[in-house]
C-alpha cells in the first residue's frame, strides 16, 4: 500500500511559470521539459500558449510570426488545435502539425535546393553501389540488384532537371518522378536547417519559437539539426517536451537527455494526474534502474488494481484473454471489464499483425505489409489503394444492408465517374435512362453479397467491368490482367503504362495475394484502423489513457528481435549483441522492451491486467516478484481463472 502523501496536487505549478518565461517573444530561452506519463504535458502546453497569445499575440500578428508546435501524430495535432479553439485562442498564430508535415511546409518552395540535394544524394548512392559491385561477386542476385540500382540512379539524375515542382507523398504510392516520401522530406529538411544559413534565418524569422512534443522519438538527424539551429541563431527558442523512458522508436536520439546544453532551462513535472496509486508504484519500479525518477499520484486517487496473469505459450489465447476480463471484472467489482465498447477495455499488443490474427484480417495485412513502402500507410489507415475499398465499398454495403436507397444514391452520385458533370451534360434530356443504367450496375455489384462476403478480386473485376468507380493503380493493372491479359498492342491503345521493375512486381504480388481474401477482412481491418475495437498497439496509444488496460506480453507473436518480454523477465538469455550493447552503454532489446513495458502500464488509469505467455511460468513469476514489480498475491495462473476470490 502507498503511504499517505505529504504534498498537494499543485506542486508542478512552477513549471508552467518557467515555460511562460522561456517563451517570451522578446527574449526567448530554450528548454527541455521532463514530462512523464500522465503529467499533464498538454495542459501545460495549452496554458503556456494561452499566456503567450495574451501577451504577444498582437505583436506576432503584426510581424507575421508564428509559434511552431510539432507533434508526433495527427491525432495529437488535432487535440491541441481543438483545445486552443475551446479556449478561444487565435489558432492562426500557431503552426500545429506533425514533424513530417512541418518539414514539408518549410522546404516545399525551395525546388532548386531540393534538386541540388537529390543530385548529391543519388550520386553518393551510385558511388556506394559501384564500390560494392567492384568488390562483390559478379553474376549473383546481389550483383544484379546493384547494377539495376545504378541504372535507376542514373535515370533519376537525368530526370531531376525536368522537374518543375515537387510533391510530398506520405502514403508511398505516388510513382511520379517528382514525389518525395517521408524519409526524403526529413533528410532534406535536416540538411537545410544545418547547412543553409539563409534558410536558417528565414525559419527563425517566421518561427522564433519551435516546440517539439515527444522529442525523444523525433528523428535523430532532425533533432540534431534543430540543436545546430538553436546554437547558431539568437532570439530563438527551441522547446523540447519528452521523457526518455517513453522512447520506443529506434530512430530517435537515444542520448538526447544527456546532450541538453547547460544554458537551457530543465523544468521537471513530478505529478502523475492519470493513474491510481498502485499503477504509479508499478511504473516507478519499472523505471527505477533506468533513471530513478519517481512520480507522485494525486492526493485524492484511490489505490488501484494491478494483476499479472502468466499462461503457457501453447494455449488458446482468445479464450484465456476473455477469461482474464471476467476475472478482472470479479476482482475489481467493475462490470465494464466485460463491456464491448472500444474504449471500455483497451488491449495493448506489440504489433499490428497480432491484432490482425485476433480480429481476422491476417491474410490481407500480411500480404500488403510485405511491401516496404506500404508499411506506414497500412498501419495508419492512409494506404490509398486499400482506401478505394474502405471509402467506396464499405459505406455502399452498409447502406445496402440497412436498405437505405437514398444513401446508396448519394454515394454513387458523389463518387462514381459515370455521373460526373460532363457525362450528365452529355445525357441532358435523357438522364433518367443513364440513372437506370447506373442502378443496374450497382445492383450487379451488390449481388456479390447475396450469400456471403465475396472475395475481393470478384469485387474488383465487377467494378472494372462496370466502371462504377475510378480504380487506382496498381489495382487497375491487376484488374486488366484478370479480365483480359494486357498485350503490348492494347497497352498502347489504352494508354496504359506498366513499369517492369522489381518494386512493381513486389506490389503486384502483394495485391494478388490480398485479393484472394474475403471482403470481410477489409471490413475487419477498417474497424480496427478506425479505433472501433478494443485492440491497439503499444506504440499507437502513446499519450493516450484508458480506465482499464490489458497488456499482451507474447514473444511467440513478435516478429524480429527488437523486443523480448522473456528476456526482460530473464526467461530467455540475452544475445551476444545485447550483452555487447549493455557493456558499451548502448540500447539493447531488454532496455527497449522495458521502456515499452513502461508505456503499456502507464496507459492505465484505474486497473491493469498484464498477460504474459511463456514456456517457463515459474521463472517469469520469480523475476516479477524479485524485481518488486508485483506482489505474489497479484500473480495469477490459468487455474485461478475458474476460482472465486
Amino acid at each position: 500500500m502507498s503511504e499517505k502523501p505529504i504534498y498537494n496536487n499543485d506542486i508542478d505549478n512552477e513549471v508552467d511559470k518557467t515555460l511562460i518565461e522561456c517563451l517570451n517573444i522578446e527574449n526567448p530561452k530554450s528548454f527541455f521539459l521532463f514530462a512523464g506519463a500522465g503529467s499533464g504535458k498538454t495542459r501545460s502546453l495549452i496554458n503556456t500558449l494561452r499566456e503567450i497569445w495574451k501577451k504577444f499575440g498582437r505583436t506576432m500578428r503584426l510581424r507575421n510570426k508564428q509559434i511552431a508546435v510539432i507533434t508526433y501524430t495527427n491525432a495529437a495535432s488535432d487535440e491541441i488545435v481543438e483545445r486552443l479553439r475551446k479556449e478561444t485562442i487565435d489558432v492562426s498564430l500557431f503552426e500545429v502539425s506533425t514533424i513530417h508535415s512541418f518539414a514539408w511546409t518549410i522546404i516545399k518552395d525551395y525546388t532548386s535546393d531540393i534538386k541540388e540535394w537529390l543530385k548529391i544524394d543519388i550520386k553518393q548512392k551510385i558511388l556506394k553501389w559501384e564500390e560494392e559491385e567492384a568488390k562483390g561477386r559478379k553474376g549473383t542476385d546481389a550483383s544484379k540488384k546493384r547494377i539495376k540500382n545504378i541504372e535507376k540512379g542514373e535515370e533519376k539524375l537525368k530526370e531531376i532537371d525536368n522537374i518543375r515542382k515537387f510533391k510530398y507523398d506520405p502514403n508511398g504510392e505516388n510513382t511520379e518522378k517528382n514525389s518525395l516520401q517521408h524519409e526524403d522530406v526529413i533528410s532534406i529538411c535536416a540538411f537545410f536547417l544545418k547547412d543553409k544559413p539563409l534558410f536558417q534565418k528565414i525559419i527563425v524569422q517566421k518561427y522564433p519559437i519551435i516546440l517539439i512534443d515527444e522529442s525523444q522519438d523525433t528523428k535523430k538527424k532532425l533533432i540534431e539539426s534543430f540543436f545546430e539551429l538553436e546554437k547558431r541563431m539568437s532570439n530563438f527558442s527551441l522547446g523540447l517536451f519528452g521523457d526518455m523512458m517513453q522512447r520506443i522508436y529506434m530512430d530517435g536520439k537515444e542520448d538526447l537527455a544527456k546532450n541538453i546544453p547547460l544554458t537551457w532551462e530543465k523544468p521537471f513535472k513530478e505529478m502523475n494526474h492519470r493513474s491510481e496509486k498502485r499503477i504509479i508504484d508499478l511504473i516507478n519500479k519499472i523505471r527505477h534502474d533506468i533513471d530513478g525518477i519517481e512520480q507522485k499520484s494525486r492526493v485524492e486517487k484511490m489505490e488501484g488494481i494491478v494483476r499479472l496473469f502468466i499462461f503457457p505459450t501453447s494455449t488458446n489465447k482468445e479464450v484465456l484473454e476473455f477469461k482474464v476480463k471476467q476475472k478482472m471484472s470479479e476482482i475489481t467489482g467493475d462490470s465494464l471489464w466485460l463491456d464491448k465498447a472500444p474504449n471500455s477495455v483497451k488491449t495493448l499488443i506489440l504489433e499490428h499483425h497480432m491484432a490482425a490474427v485476433r480480429l481476422k484480417f491476417n491474410i490481407l495485412f500480411t500480404s500488403l505489409n510485405a511491401v516496404e513502402k506500404y508499411r506506414t500507410s497500412l498501419k495508419d489507415g492512409t494506404l490509398s489503394s486499400l482506401n478505394f475499398f474502405t471509402k467506396n465499398i464499405i459505406p455502399l454495403i452498409k447502406a445496402h444492408k440497412e436498405k437505405n436507397k437514398l444513401q446508396i444514391s448519394q454515394l454513387i452520385t458523389s463518387r462514381s465517374p459515370l455521373l460526373n458533370a460532363e457525362i450528365l451534360k452529355f445525357y441532358e434530356g435523357n438522364q433518367l435512362d443513364l440513372l437506370k443504367e447506373v442502378n443496374i450496375k450497382v445492383q450487379e455489384l451488390l449481388k456479390l453479397w447475396e450469400k456471403q462476403s465475396p472475395i475481393i478480386a470478384d469485387i474488383l473485376i465487377s467494378i472494372y467491368k462496370s466502371k462504377l468507380f475510378n480504380i487506382p493503380p496498381p489495382l487497375l493493372q491487376i484488374a486488366e490482367e484478370f479480365v483480359a491479359p494486357t498485350t503490348e498492342e492494347n497497352a498502347i491503345e489504352e494508354d496504359v503504362i506498366v513499369e517492369d521493375t522489381d518494386e512493381n512486381n513486389i506490389v503486384m504480388d502483394a495485391w494478388k495475394n490480398a485479393l484472394k481474401c474475403s471482403f470481410e477482412e477489409i471490413e475487419n481491418y477498417n474497424t480496427y484502423i478506425s479505433d472501433e475495437t478494443q485492440f491497439a498497439t503499444h506504440q499507437g496509444v502513446k499519450g493516450l489513457e484508458f480506465d482499464r488496460v490489458i497488456g499482451i506480453l507474447s514473444d511467440e507473436e513478435v516478429r524480429g528481435s527488437l523486443f523480448s518480454y522473456e528476456k526482460l523477465f530473464e526467461v530467455k538469455d540475452l544475445s551476444a549483441t545485447d550483452k555487447k550493447n549493455i557493456a558499451e552503454d548502448k540500447d539493447s532489446s531488454m532496455e527497449r522492451t522495458k521502456r515499452l513495458f513502461y508505456v503499456i502500464c502507464s496507459r492505465a488509469k484505474k486497473s491493469l491486467a498484464l498477460i504474459a505467455y511463456t514456456d517457463d511460468i515459474n521463472k517469469l513469476k520469480e523475476i516479477a516478484v524479485k524485481n518488486e514489480w508485483f506482489f505474489e498475491k497479484e500473480i495469477l495462473f490459468e487455474e485461478d481463472l475458474n476460482t472465486k476470490n
